[in-house]
């Protein structure tokens, strides 16, 4: 018996529509379905996330004053591990033959949503922090976090004398055994590729000494992005490149390292990206 397609024939057409119609709205009820789902879920996790970061983190603030958080750093660990963990977000790190563990670093990688600094404090196997935005250290709870454990305040506006304060502050840091971590796109991406680097910290490079780390987090922008609320299943993959060394590069070599190092932290993100 030969069955001819929808459309074929009116008489065709006819006996065809309704189960068209059907299909139809079975594939709207399972989208609105899964929709929902997300939205469920999402509310859950938020909250559960929520519950978790503020009495966790004023609980991190009451150790510090009993405890050296360069000695006793696994409370930090641990907080930040679970808030991405009770976000509903997987966590994979690859490291490159080439990284050291143990040496100071500056991590360069791509900024993609708020959980950014959480992904950092779970993926960096030493004692790191980071440029924040000083605006940021006024956020009740995560401000007094950032500060307390002494991250690099940048500021939100440049000024006369702004940079060499910076600049000073950086070095103190990196010269005291703490490794950073930087976001140079200095705004979380929109669309999930990575923007363009701005020059600030590879002005510094040169002078601070040690060797720059680019990192790339994959998979953070189906998780969860600027502008949306959703929090969506995903596993961020975190990629520790093999370290670049800063000390004796030529003037053009630093002109030219913003564009290699965003080639090397793009290359992963733009992939995953591609295979979605």
């Amino acid at each position: 018996m030969r069955v001819w397609p929808c459309g074929a024939d009116k008489q065709v057409l006819r006996r065809c529509a309704p189960q068209d119609d059907r299909v139809r709205q079975f594939s709207r009820n399972e989208i609105h379905m899964k929709q929902l789902y997300l939205i469920i879920r999402s509310a859950v996790l938020w909250t559960a996330s929520a519950v978790h970061f503020f009495p966790g983190g004023v609980l991190l603030l009451f150790l510090e004053l009993f405890l050296d958080h360069r000695k006793h750093e696994w409370p930090q660990r641990i907080f930040a591990r679970n808030v991405l963990r009770l976000a509903g977000a997987g966590l994979e790190v690859r490291r490159a033959p080439g990284f050291d563990p143990k040496r100071t670093s500056i991590f360069i990688s791509n900024h993609v949503n708020l959980f950014d600094p959480f992904v950092v404090y779970s993926s960096v196997p030493q004692f790191v922090r980071g440029w924040e935005l000083e605006s940021h250290f006024r956020i009740p709870v995560y401000g007094w976090i950032m500060r307390r454990f002494g991250n690099v305040p940048v500021p939100d506006q440049r000024t006369a004398g702004s940079f060499e304060r910076l600049f000073k502050l950086t070095k103190q840091a990196l010269d005291s055994g703490t490794s950073l971590a930087i976001f140079p796109e200095g705004r979380r991406t929109r669309d999930g590729r990575v923007g363009r680097f701005r020059k600030g910290i590879f002005r510094m490079v040169r002078e601070l000494g040690v060797p720059i780390v680019p990192m790339s987090m994959a998979g953070s922008y189906e998780f969860h992005h600027k502008g949306a609320w959703l929090l969506r299943p995903s596993t961020i993959l975190v990629h520790l490149h093999e370290p670049i060394e800063t000390g004796n590069l030529t003037d053009e070599e630093i002109e030219a390292l913003p564009e290699r190092i965003h080639a090397i932290v793009a290359r992963p993100v733009h992939e995953a990206m591609e295979k979605q």
